[in-house]
């Protein structure tokens, strides 16, 4: 019950609307991780790509489809971002 009342006083520490002006954006925080994900995504799928050719092996093939979609997500996610903060 305590969560319950918890809750209801953060609802009231703004109760004229406040909200958004106050709020921060996540924007810059996702920048700063997509801007690390991207090259260290692009280094694996390159080595697990190397492995895979080499050895033959199933799983090298499974890693690089894996680090090739991070890196395609994390360059969208940059994109993105650039959009938003263009606009």
């Amino acid at each position: 019950m305590r969560g319950a009342v918890e809750e209801a006083a953060m609802w009231q520490r703004h109760p004229d609307g406040t909200e958004p002006v106050s709020a921060r954006s996540p924007l810059r925080a996702r920048k700063i991780m997509s801007s690390i994900a991207l090259p260290i995504a692009l280094m694996g799928t390159i080595v697990f790509a190397v492995l895979a050719v080499r050895s033959g092996r199933e799983v090298w093939w499974w890693e690089t489809a894996i680090a090739a979609a991070v890196t395609l997500f994390a360059a969208i996610d940059l994109g993105v971002l650039h959009y938003r903060t263009r606009r």
